[in-house]
């Protein structure tokens, strides 16, 4: 099959076929066909759109392109939750224990920052002496003893994705829901587990910026999964400013052990309760969200959920003393304190110029091979709807001894006030169950 009638067929905006599709992997894996050409198919799929077979059929290439993890002699339902990324999103560190403590198996895949700031991974590397990397038998067997193991990802799960996205992210076509989709989902089906959550964010720190495009996400997400046999559960929850207060990697495992004595931010608790409930539901351990919601709840008030994540931290070899001591954390050389010159209400505190601000201290990569420094990173002190007066700390900027003017100055734009009182907006906007839970039983909710 010749790659410049397939790339001329998209740029004519008709459609695939599904043995089209296969082809176009292939030949990009093979090398037969060459960057600039995949490129050039990428820009058109961008503009002209896939549908939905076409994006089915792409994801189920990439599933097929590398191997399959087989997560059988775990026991029991295997648990994954997934998010779209956002600006101090750490719900995965809570829920692993979480969702463990409840009697469900949990296997997370994940990956590293290049955005911002930094990935799951990347936190996690702020616990001294965590490893981030099981081989295959070692993630199998920590599920099976503890119901619970996270890893950095492999290259061998769908590896296509990963050649397909390293052109997308330079050829301005990551922002197509079709290719989000089938990157996400094959990645999922190829991890191997039983239920799927996925956590779409929308507003100004995410991909999606309007809640329009993050349900559009959400049902194509579905949909695909549906066709590939798995059932998908989506949250949508907003992205407009950060979650929880700490942006940065040491400052975010220190929120999410505070968050596991029933001492985290309202917001944060709220979303990793929900989505915690919604993979209970999902798993079949429990009927209803009001009834899972309650007991996640039950484990950060009486620290079941905190005693679990130290046996995750153990099992890994990191050292558990760091979330009792967390002066054993990475720390920054000095701490800036940013005052509010306004008195009033918080009315917007922009996610997007918050997490460049983190970025511009050393909280982010400038490319996949740059380092990072865990120490650093913002810490809020105010959040939307919260009174300020004139002089009142707005944020913490946790940084290295060099010049932070810039930074502070980014921070300071990201806050706007209001004289008369704000109300924060929903954080949750919608929950959509998967058709079946991994039991075979219908889902309501």
């Amino acid at each position: 099959m010749n790659i410049i009638e397939i790339i001329d067929k998209k740029r004519r905006g008709l459609t695939h076929s599904e043995e089209e599709v296969a082809a176009l992997v292939q030949m990009m894996e093979s090398g037969k066909a060459h960057d600039y050409q995949i490129s050039a198919w990428l820009m058109a799929a961008c503009i002209n759109g896939l549908n939905m077979d076409e994006t089915t059929w792409l994801t189920q290439a990439f599933v097929n392109s590398g191997k399959k993890m087989d997560l059988s002699e775990a026991g029991g339902v295997v648990v994954d939750k997934h998010s779209t990324g956002g600006v101090g999103d750490k719900t995965t560190l809570a829920l692993l224990p979480m969702l463990a403590t409840a009697g469900v198996k949990v296997a997370k895949l994940s990956g590293r920052g290049l955005g911002f700031t930094g990935g799951t991974i990347d936190k996690l590397e702020a616990i001294p002496n965590f490893k981030t990397s099981l081989s295959g038998i070692e993630f199998v067997e920590q599920i099976q003893k503890l119901g619970m193991a996270i890893s950095s990802q492999t290259a061998d799960l769908a590896p296509a994705d990963g050649k397909m996205y390293a052109l997308r992210d330079v050829t301005a076509t990551v922002a197509s829901i079709p290719l989000i989709a089938a990157s996400v989902i094959s990645k999922k089906i190829a991890a191997g587990a039983d239920v799927i959550v996925l956590d779409i964010k929308y507003g100004a720190g995410a991909f999606m910026g309007t809640l329009e495009e993050a349900k559009n996400l959400a049902f194509t997400c579905r949909e695909v999964g549906k066709r590939l046999g798995k059932s998908i559960s989506t949250v949508i929850s907003a992205m407009n400013q950060p979650l929880g207060y700490a942006i940065g990697h040491s400052l975010e495992v220190m929120e999410i052990v505070n968050l596991l004595k029933g001492k985290g931010p309202q917001d944060l608790e709220d979303l990793c309760v929900r989505l915690g409930g919604v993979s209970l539901v999902g798993a079949g351990t429990y009927a209803t969200l009001e009834e899972a919601e309650t007991r996640l709840r039950q484990e950060l008030y009486d620290g079941s959920a905190l005693a679990k994540f130290k046996e995750l931290v153990k099992a890994q070899k990191g050292d558990v003393a760091a979330l009792d001591d967390f002066s054993l954390l990475p720390q920054p050389d000095r701490v800036l304190m940013l005052p509010s010159t306004e008195a009033g209400y918080i009315a917007n505190i922009d996610a997007l110029e918050v997490a460049k601000s983190a970025k511009m201290v050393g909280a982010g990569r400038l490319s996949k091979e740059s380092g990072i420094n865990l120490g650093v990173g913002v810490l809020l002190r105010k959040k939307v709807g919260d009174k300020v007066k004139m002089g009142e700390t707005l944020v913490e900027l946790y940084a290295d001894d060099h010049d932070h003017r810039e930074a502070l100055q980014v921070l300071k734009n990201a806050f706007t006030f209001s004289p008369e009182p704000v109300t924060a907006p929903p954080l949750i906007e919608e929950v959509l169950m998967g058709d079946v839970c991994a039991k075979g039983l219908k889902i309501s909710v």
